[in-house]
């Protein structure tokens, strides 16, 4: 009967956690992402002091490579987990989600990555002790999900896909030095990519064809961490919020990232901001899902409702 309950609450967005409490939750973490790199034990010790005062006392799950969390995940919730925890950067959600999508297990997010996007999208924040203390009063909410096809690949992201310069920027990206500087790295990779031309891409969404160097598909309002490019985007939406910026001068994309800077990126001119579920990448661009290189186009993205059970705080939305 209180399985039964429980389930009904979790798709209907919301439940009492004092009558269907967390018994089995798990904590995958990555012992390389970049907060726990520092002093792993004391970061891990910290955490779970946290999240125990929130009522959550997780079994851990450390990740021993690249790509093993989306596993770890999906082995967890076959054995009975009715919470998996990520503690990572985004890069490393993002595998979980695959390993969680159409589970019906929650996940919940601890900021341990260089951007933390997601963590700062919900309201959960930067810093991993408060976040983990608020884990306790966050509700399950199913969400959608976005799905990217390419023809060698396909995956579900929960955040954004960038087709063009962002995406040639994280490919760019050396990991030696983001371990060390964080989103200095980024910028470093951006500086080189402003040197040169960039690119057009063709974008199709409702039946119209639109050229861009950059396309931002986002079901998020954060960008990088600390900055805002889709501002009407939202994971409460099922739909994706599409920025595209025209031009193929680099100086121009500096204008443009001024405006982001400044919150003002949808007023520019040459910036255009669209609504779909189906989006289009025909041409052969770098690709970037979650902050992490996908691939390169042509490829469909198309927005999955109700894939994903996310612990989200009720201040969100």
């Amino acid at each position: 009967m209180l399985f039964a309950l429980k389930r009904r609450a979790q798709r209907s967005g919301s439940y009492n956690r004092e009558i269907a409490p967390y018994r089995q939750p798990v904590l995958i973490y990555n012992p390389v992402a970049g907060k726990l790199r520092r002093n792993p034990e004391a970061i891990l010790q910290r955490t779970r002091a946290a999240l125990a005062r929130g009522g959550l006392t997780p079994r851990l799950l450390p990740t021993s490579g690249p790509h093993q969390a989306g596993e770890l995940a999906r082995r967890a919730a076959a054995e009975g987990a009715d919470l998996v925890l990520i503690l990572g950067g985004d890069g490393t959600i993002n595998e979980v989600v695959q390993g969680l999508a159409h589970s019906g297990v929650p996940l919940g997010v601890l900021p341990g990555g260089t951007a933390n996007v997601l963590a700062m999208e919900i309201g959960l924040g930067s810093g991993l002790e408060r976040a983990a203390e608020m884990l306790g009063s966050c509700r399950p909410v199913r969400i959608a999900l976005g799905r990217i096809t390419s023809s060698s690949d396909a995956r579900y992201f929960l955040l954004m896909c960038g087709a063009g310069l962002d995406a040639a920027i994280v490919s760019d990206v050396h990991a030696g030095f983001k371990a060390a500087a964080g989103k200095l790295a980024y910028w470093a990779a951006a500086l080189k990519q402003f040197r040169r031309s960039i690119p057009a891409l063709q974008i199709t969404l409702k039946g119209e064809t639109f050229s861009c160097g950059f396309a931002l598909i986002s079901r998020v309002r954060n960008y990088g961490g600390d900055l805002e490019i889709a501002s009407g985007a939202s994971l409460l939406r099922d739909d994706f919020e599409v920025v595209l910026f025209d031009g193929a001068n680099p100086l121009r994309y500096a204008w443009y990232m001024l405006g982001v800077a400044a919150g003002q990126v949808q007023k520019l001119r040459g910036v255009r901001t669209l609504r779909a579920r189906h989006v289009a990448i025909r041409t052969a661009a770098p690709l970037q899902i979650d902050g992490e290189l996908f691939g390169h186009g042509p490829a469909t993205l198309e927005i999955e409702p109700a894939a994903l059970t996310l612990l989200i705080p009720p201040t969100y939305g």
